[in-house]
């Protein structure tokens, strides 16, 4: 099975730079550590693509989600890629995201 490329949704690029740009209010260089964590874990997403847990509110086999410390990283798995949907604090439900 060939590996699938990512594509980031608009919505999770802001979700991304957002949670950043409040960390960077008390340190830049955490809110550059935490960019690069994220993308370390969204990096391995493509060699394992079903290790993510389905998330609950959706209970879709295609709709996945990896924790990072606090934080939700949703990715929708589709016809030759995979879309990070969203990342998101864990203690909010997906629908108030």
């Amino acid at each position: 099975m060939a590996r699938k490329r990512i594509r980031w949704a608009p919505g999770a690029v802001a979700d991304l730079e957002d949670i950043c740009d409040f960390i960077s209010r008390d340190s830049e260089y955490y809110a550059a550590l935490f960019a690069k964590r994220i993308i370390a874990v969204v990096e391995i997403i493509p060699d394992f693509p079903l290790s993510g847990r389905i998330v609950p509110e959706y209970e879709d086999k295609n709709i996945r989600e990896r924790i990072y410390k606090n934080y939700r990283i949703v990715y929708r798995l589709k016809d030759g890629f995979i879309e990070i949907a969203a990342i998101c604090n864990s203690a909010k439900p997906l629908s108030e995201v």
